[in-house]
């Protein structure tokens, strides 16, 4: 639909977030420690908006001729549930029932692209208003056209389930938009009420259910095309490996195989079935140059604090000169461990690249990156590639950087035909993007009425977001420390008089970035677990020790609530009963605030979790049955995390490689209840695929102290 006039772009502007970081960066290096905590300060409060084009709204909707709705998303489904709170919120504005809506993905050649990604749980909250404006938008256009055709007056209809009527005068959406040519595109009209909407915080069902429940081919594994063949790359085993060259000279002659294909960076082949690929695969022989003697204790001595480079990411008044006075000081340190992201779908991509054009089926969360990529590797202008985004089965941020539709491209341009290209489990397992590991010191000093006088917290850690390709390269030297592994490191406290929180910078030897949550889960396990060691040191009550220190406003206010409701609906005590007892540890990731109460027992010398209560403050809630869902599922991977998780590096070799000895949380570990408590303390939408993990670690280690004594320091807790 070709308007006569723009629609207005007021609300669809970048909105701070990291294109604020250029910005400011301008003529203010010299004094860039103040500004970096600043930005810092910025990153940790502010939602991400959307980044996408909004400017024509034909590339958002479409209507069918049966009158219903898709909706083309520039965000990608991977369990989120997205699809259905996109396709609520649409629904209300446009005025058609729910059965009516359909949403798909935006393939890139649509235009429809989100220039930021799907993840930092921002796609309802950065799509709100715009969505919320175009469909508006384009309910007022259908209107206008079928009251021309119906020869009535604008404001004298009424609109239900997508029919127009008008008097003794009925219209569909279908049939208002038929045959139109040229539209005339308003300003953007007044929203509804919220108070008005129909399905928005509703718990709707699903609009992909069925399509899960029978197991339809939605998923990046299940893409198909005609006459396609099948590819394997040779991947590395170690760390740090660089490739050098291979004899392919046995593989060449291998049945099925239909070439070898050699690059500067890789060597793969391509063949007629999945087994033969394998087969010749393994006959390729490989160098690599790579340390073949760094070992986990290697590893664990690099991120040690004091090892890396620090930065001072937020200051209060003056901790670091009251905890050098050397009397009373507190200190405690805490360890997290390298992290997999064990998703149940390997990476891998469908690829069909001719002489001007290449069409990739695949799972990413990085439509627009992985676009120009593989432009940029077959020699294309960005317009040539077309990225076809599927379901994604799990992402967790393993999909932010998808380099492997490359690979599968540059096969398939070697061939002419498709190629289909995916890691195997042990493949996905050893050149994982890894959660980095962690080295956590607290340092606190408590005034003689029991509340904390100055806090300190550092953190060492690998990098998360540095070297990704959804961060600007200026952001590097402008923060200094990776906002990624200090998400959650802030103090949250803001009535304590002195704080501060550093962090330091390590590059490790391996490949380490987004998982999710970043680095809230462990951030908050050192913080969190050091609160209330505190607690217990001042004698005070870990809740009423909390609310003490927290500041009186607007985001501390909340965080109080959050703690309030889950004490009140979990009836915290710190008792041990019955062989069970209780932790409490609190987060605001990205500002939405969340706290957890914790019921565990020992079973054999295993931590058994029992109950969870969560409480949560997301804002306006879309969807409640999906934000539960979402609770429960930040939680259970949380528990994984915290109890069981956890990859070591023998000899240069990142092992385990399969499920089983990669020790994950199983049916069997899972609590008996989950109760969760939402709270809005805003009027539109946060943050919620990622906040609900950041206390689940802390809560089960306070938990286990008050039924065992023991404190537990390092991830994953075990017993002694």
């Amino acid at each position: 639909m070709a308007g006569k006039k723009k629609l207005s772009r007021r609300a669809f502007l970048v909105r701070g977030g990291l294109g604020t970081v250029g910005v400011l960066a301008v003529g203010t290096y010299l004094f860039r420690n103040p500004i970096r905590r600043e930005i810092a300060g910025m990153v940790n409060t502010a939602d991400a908006p959307y980044q996408g084009n909004t400017e024509t709204p034909i590339i958002w909707f479409e209507i069918t001729k049966d009158n219903n709705v898709v909706l083309h998303s520039p965000k990608v489904e991977m369990g989120q549930g997205t699809f259905t709170g996109l396709a609520q919120i649409a629904a209300d504005e446009l005025g058609v029932a729910m059965e009516q809506m359909q949403v798909v993905h935006a393939d890139s050649a649509s235009g429809n692209i989100d220039a930021f990604a799907t993840g930092g749980s921002t796609s309802i909250s950065s799509l709100w208003m715009p969505l919320r404006e175009l469909a508006a938008t384009m309910r007022v256009m259908i209107v206008q056209e079928a009251a021309k055709k119906m020869q009535v007056d604008a404001s004298t209809v009424s609109i239900d389930k997508g029919m127009i009527t008008a008097a003794d005068k009925t219209m569909s959406y279908a049939q208002a938009v038929k045959g139109v040519s040229e539209w005339q595109i308003p300003e953007t009209p007044t929203l509804k009420p919220v108070s008005d909407y129909k399905f928005v915080g509703k718990p709707i069902a699903r609009v992909d259910l069925e399509d899960k429940v029978f197991g339809s081919p939605i998923f990046g594994m299940d893409a198909t095309m005609p006459d396609m063949l099948y590819g394997a790359v040779v991947r590395p085993s170690r760390i740090g490996s660089v490739y050098l060259g291979a004899d392919t000279s046995k593989a060449e002659a291998m049945p099925g195989v239909v070439k070898i294909v050699k690059q500067d960076d890789f060597v793969g082949v391509v063949a007629n079935s999945l087994i033969e690929a394998e087969n010749a695969k393994t006959a390729i022989q490989a160098e690599w140059e790579s340390n073949q003697t760094l070992q986990t204790a290697d590893i664990k001595a690099m991120v040690t604090v004091g090892e890396g480079k620090p930065f001072v990411i937020q200051k209060e008044g003056n901790a670091k000169a009251v905890l050098e006075e050397g009397e009373n000081i507190i200190v405690a340190d805490y360890w997290s461990p390298i992290g997999a992201h064990a998703q149940l779908e390997p990476n891998g991509a469908l690829a069909f690249v001719t002489e001007d054009s290449a069409t990739i089926m695949m799972s990413t969360q990085v439509v627009n990156f992985t676009r120009k990529e593989i432009a940029d590797r077959l020699g294309f202008e960005v317009e040539q590639v077309n990225i076809v985004p599927t379901f994604l089965g799990g992402g967790f941020g393993r999909r932010l950087h998808t380099p492997n539709g490359i690979q599968a491209a540059v096969l398939s341009k070697a061939v002419g035909r498709p190629v289909k290209c995916f890691f195997t489990r042990k493949e996905e397992f050893q050149n994982d993007t890894f959660r980095p590991p962690t080295h956590h010191i607290m340092k606190a000093k408590l005034l003689p009425d029991g509340l904390v006088e100055a806090l300190e917290h550092n953190v060492s850690s690998g990098d998360v977001a540095f070297g990704s390709p959804i961060v600007p390269s200026i952001a590097e030297p402008v923060l200094g420390a990776d906002l990624g592994a200090w998400r959650g490191g802030m103090i949250q406290y803001g009535a304590i008089p002195n704080y501060r929180a550093i962090s330091w910078r390590v590059k490790l030897p391996f490949a380490t970035s987004w998982w999710r949550s970043l680095g809230l889960l462990a951030n908050t396990f050192a913080i969190e677990s050091f609160m209330d060691e505190l607690a217990i040191k001042a004698g005070r009550n870990p809740a009423e020790f909390r609310l003490a220190q927290i500041q009186n406003d607007e985001r501390g206010d909340r965080l109080k609530s959050v703690i309030e409701a889950v004490i009140e609906n979990a009836g915290y005590t710190d008792d041990v009963i019955d062989g069970k007892a209780m932790g409490l540890a609190v987060s605001t990731d990205t500002n939405t605030p969340c706290a957890q109460v914790v019921e565990v027992s020992i079973l054999e010398n295993e931590i058994k979790v029992h109950k969870v209560t969560c409480a949560m403050d997301p804002g306006l809630v879309v969807n409640p049955d999906q934000v539960r869902a979402q609770c429960e599922g930040a939680i259970i991977m949380g528990m994984s995390a915290a109890l069981f998780e956890k990859m070591e590096v023998e000899d240069g070799v990142l092992t385990p490689t399969i499920y089983g000895p990669y020790e994950m949380a199983l049916m069997k570990h899972a609590p008996k209840e989950i109760e969760v408590v939402l709270l809005q303390g805003t009027d539109t939408p946060g943050a919620v695929g990622e906040p609900p993990l950041g206390p689940i670690g802390a809560a089960i280690a306070n938990a286990v102290f008050r039924l065992t004594g023991q404190r537990l320091r390092e991830m994953p807790l075990k017993l002694a």
